[in-house]
């Protein structure tokens, strides 16, 4: 393992060059052999018991409420139940000696987390698969490496911003007869008590970020995980706990605050007025009640739209292909997931001939289908669909006009009762806003057909611009008009990936190269991680002495 004192100059340097660069490998077998074995007995012993992993002292219920995707049984997990005031009253305390911890204490403290977190990589895979409906692949990688990666990469950007200056200096002002001296300190001081929100599909990915930054900047954190998608997080969370208690502080600097669909607790907790900090991701409607709160520094990661501008391409085998991958893996789930793909009218050019419109949404239908029946990767690329009304919602599309290929269920030989369906594409005229001018989440796509390339740009600029956008994509051959593409759609603050085939997909994002949204369209309001990211977790204060 590497000190944390390497991992911070690695990390400074992975951040300032953006080249690749990981801390923790995202091949399972980088972990050594039987994990996933293990890991999947480990789980089957958890089902229906009280969860022990994590402090529980003056639990006032134990409480849990998750369904497995795959089994489509319910996992019978409880975890303890605090009330609010618990979770406050333990988190300020905890706040008084963390916040007096310097950067560096706190950095060798978390790299600790990190590492304990990586012994478990395993049970996080399989934990989140059955709580997220994640492929097994997926599921390790985003839960596990990629996961540390973006808290290592909020952790490093924390520390660089709270070591940018000075810790003391003696001010000296020549005065003409004689010099005015004073003794001057710079103090970063910890906001307050910090909430992280998580979201029912990646419940450590998303969180993490948030976490570790809030963590690095001196403030304690209690965690909300979605009430289907605890388990994870609490694996997460218990080590965690375990760290800090070895190393002699408060465990309690982090907690678990659950709750049931039936009695939720998040408002309670956002609104308190110990709470300064809030971390969120989710749906729009709650993330704008989130962003309203008074009083409150707010990151949030909200719903988006993704859109495809296709002008003209070299292979369109080779696009239509990546463009399903993108679409299918898990299940459109992800907020980097493209939906919408508008098309001029008169179709594109390719380097085999031209495609009349008709043949393009043909070509992009074929392959979606192509991938959910192929046995080797349909189903364990498009995992399992997470939550019910998602399933209901992307079958309903099977009733619509201009359906180029229905959704429907695939089997997977791992689990016969898995809630998994491939993507529904469907063909929709541009001036048909209300299908497709909306966030259909899950496993969908539509086919615009747009008069030219110049309104098929104004409208997925338009639609970033007013439902935002993590992520956008073009293909083109035509380089003046990919020079329009890419400033047309970062004045709307949204990025752009151009021409992906191959191992290239839109979908991934790679810590300390690429930010996680912009954080100026409605898609969310902050960035993984910039160093606005972790600046608004702290004020800096100087004190003179004469």
């Amino acid at each position: 393992m590497k000190s944390a004192q390497t991992l911070i100059e690695e990390g400074i340097s992975a951040l300032q060059h953006r080249n690749y660069y990981t801390a923790f490998p995202e091949s399972p077998r980088a972990y050594g052999e039987g994990g996933t074995e293990k890991a999947q007995d480990d789980f089957a012993r958890l089902l229906n018991q009280d969860f022990q992993e994590l402090k529980s002292e003056g639990a006032s219920a134990w409480v849990g409420s998750e369904v497995s995707p795959y089994l489509m049984t319910g996992l019978g997990i409880r975890y303890p139940q605090f009330d609010n005031e618990q979770l406050i009253q333990r988190a300020t305390a905890a706040q008084r000696t963390w916040a007096k911890t310097t950067p560096m204490q706190r950095v060798e403290v978390l790299t600790q987390c990190l590492y304990r977190i990586q012994e478990r990589f395993f049970d996080l895979a399989v934990s989140t698969m059955h709580t997220t409906g994640q492929g097994y692949m997926m599921a390790f990688q985003a839960s596990g490496p990629h996961a540390n990666d973006r808290a290592m990469e909020a952790m490093v950007m924390g520390y660089q911003e709270l070591t940018r200056y000075a810790e003391s200096v003696d001010f000296v002002k020549p005065m003409g007869k004689f010099d005015l001296t004073l003794k001057k300190t710079y103090k970063p001081i910890p906001r307050g008590l910090g909430l992280v929100i998580g979201c029912s599909t990646f419940p450590t990915w998303n969180t993490v970020p948030g976490l570790f930054a809030n963590l690095v900047c001196g403030n304690a954190s209690i965690v909300k995980p979605h009430p289907k998608s605890i388990l994870p997080i609490a694996q997460v969370v218990g080590e965690m706990q375990k760290v800090f208690e070895a190393a002699g502080l408060d465990p309690y600097t982090v907690q678990l605050a659950v709750d049931t669909p039936e009695a939720p607790v998040t408002k309670g907790l956002a609104e308190h007025a110990a709470v300064q900090l809030i971390d969120y991701t989710g749906s729009s409607h709650f993330g704008e009640y989130i962003e309203s709160l008074p009083g409150k520094t707010v990151f949030t990661e909200k719903a988006g739209v993704n859109g495809i501008v296709l002008e003209s391409v070299q292979n369109p085998a080779a696009v239509f292909g990546n463009i399903a991958f993108a679409a299918s893996l898990y299940s459109g789930q992800m907020c980097t997931a493209p939906q919408n793909i508008f098309v001029p009218a008169q179709g594109i050019a390719t380097a085999e001939g031209h495609l009349n419109f008709d043949e393009v949404a043909q070509g992009i239908a074929e392959a979606v289908k192509g991938l959910a029946e192929n046995p080797k990767m349909g189903p364990f690329t498009l995992g399992a669909i997470q939550n019910e009304a998602t399933a209901a919602r992307v079958q309903a599309l099977n009733e619509q006009a201009g359906v180029q290929c229905p959704s429907e269920v695939v089997s997977n030989p791992e689990f016969s009762d898995a809630r998994t369906l491939s993507p529904a594409v469907v063909v929709v005229e541009a001036a048909e806003t209300a299908r497709w001018k909306q966030e259909c989440f899950g496993p969908a796509l539509f086919v615009i057909r747009c008069s030219d390339r110049e309104e098929a740009l104004s409208l997925a600029a338009e639609s970033a611009r007013e439902l935002g956008a993590i992520t956008s994509q073009c293909y083109t051959t035509d380089s003046s008009f990919a020079q329009q593409v890419e400033e047309t759609m970062n004045a709307a603050f949204t990025p752009v990936s151009f021409n992906f085939t191959g191992a290239a997909f839109v979908n991934q994002h790679a810590a300390f190269s690429d930010f996680h949204v912009t954080g100026g369209n409605p898609s969310g309001n902050a960035t993984f991680a910039d160093a606005n990211y972790v600046n608004r977790r702290f004020v800096w204060v100087g004190n003179r002495y004469a």
